[in-house]
């Protein structure tokens, strides 16, 4: 029985393993793939706390997230890959969850961490240069392109939430 059990091992995931596991509760992280989610196909990130821009050391997704998971197991976090849950049972005080391989897990309190995936257009070279020119965020990486000419592709919130973005005046 854990005291927290926490769905999706990305940046949130991690946190909220990171910090349970600092106020001393039994946590168990489970992720269906590999740790990080999106993050890990960012070649540089500059817009996330802790990870400053320096001449010895860049911080890239997979960098951040395994300093992440290592600080969180440091504190005590278990983390389990491969593990896809297939049903959760929230009624009651033991929240029960079911994954993929028939194992039931039981905690007193569930988060969900469950991340997003970008809508992919399907054009060539569009996954190798995922995080490397192709990018899903405008707020994220918007700044690398400053000065550039940028094309936005998508509709309803993918481009209004671009152009309300501060980086909307510094990309041609």
């Amino acid at each position: 029985m854990y005291d927290v059990i926490i769905i999706g091992g990305g940046p949130a995931g991690l946190t909220a393993a990171l910090y349970n596991a600092r106020a001393r509760l039994n946590v168990l992280l489970l992720e269906k793939t590999k740790l990080g989610g999106q993050i890990v196909s960012t070649h540089e990130i500059a817009n996330f706390p802790g990870s400053i821009k320096s001449t010895d050391e860049e911080t890239s997704g997979p960098e951040l997230i395994r300093r992440m998971a290592d600080q969180a197991k440091q504190f005590g976090a278990e983390i389990q890959l491969r593990k896809e849950v297939t049903d959760l049972d929230l009624e009651g005080s033991v929240k029960k969850i079911t994954c993929n391989d028939g194992s039931v897990y039981e905690a007193h309190a569930v988060i969900c961490a469950n991340g997003a995936f970008p809508r992919e257009i399907g054009c060539t070279g569009e996954r190798e240069l995922a995080g490397k020119g192709v990018s899903y965020c405008a707020t994220c990486d918007g700044a690398f392109f400053e000065d550039m000419e940028v094309f936005v592709i998508g509709g309803g919130n993918s481009f209004s939430g671009g152009r309300s973005n501060v980086h909307y005046d510094i990309c041609s």
